[in-house]
């Protein structure tokens, strides 16, 4: 699992991100907007990287997780700060599309801006059924037919390089 985020280090980060990016709220987004990618550290630093790359547009969650942990789902226009495996901001990141859909028509566009593997939506589901049978917050299991958010997104923090 990545590491919590360092509460000390958010602060500075985010000031740091604003003197970068001009017209970025003066808040701090609240904690369910820290986090990192995936379940295990190795993970969070991998999908990190293909993010900084430019590759990863897309990302995707269970419904019945952010109902299982009581959160929001995520909306157009917010702002998120994602961390590595180590807990350490990395980036920050603005959500340009959510769209909910059940697994099975979870589209090749969607897979291709999740940016792993060969990119396809063959890879996309083998990885993603793994995914969600295997580190679930909920006891629903997984079903073909289980909502999935599928979140589009644009990198603030740093500047990707092309």
């Amino acid at each position: 699992m990545p590491k919590e985020p360092r509460d000390p280090q958010l602060a500075p980060f985010w000031e740091d991100v604003r003197r970068t990016v001009p017209g970025l709220p003066k808040e701090l987004p609240g904690r369910e907007h820290v986090w990192a990618f995936g379940a295990t550290a190795e993970q969070a630093d991998e999908l990190l990287r293909l993010v900084l790359e430019g590759t990863k547009t897309g990302t995707s969650s269970s419904l019945w997780d952010y109902e299982a942990d009581q959160e929001s789902l995520p909306r157009v226009g917010q702002y998120d700060v994602v961390l590595d495996g180590s807990g350490t901001a990395r980036a920050v990141l603005r959500t340009t599309r959510v769209d909910v859909v059940p697994f099975g028509l979870v589209g090749e566009d969607h897979a291709f801006a999740e940016g792993e593997g060969d990119r396809t939506l063959a890879f996309w589901r083998d990885v993603h059924r793994d995914f969600f049978e295997r580190f679930a917050s909920h006891d629903r299991g997984f079903r073909e037919d289980m909502p999935v958010v599928c979140e589009r997104f644009r990198v603030v923090y740093p500047a990707v390089r092309t």
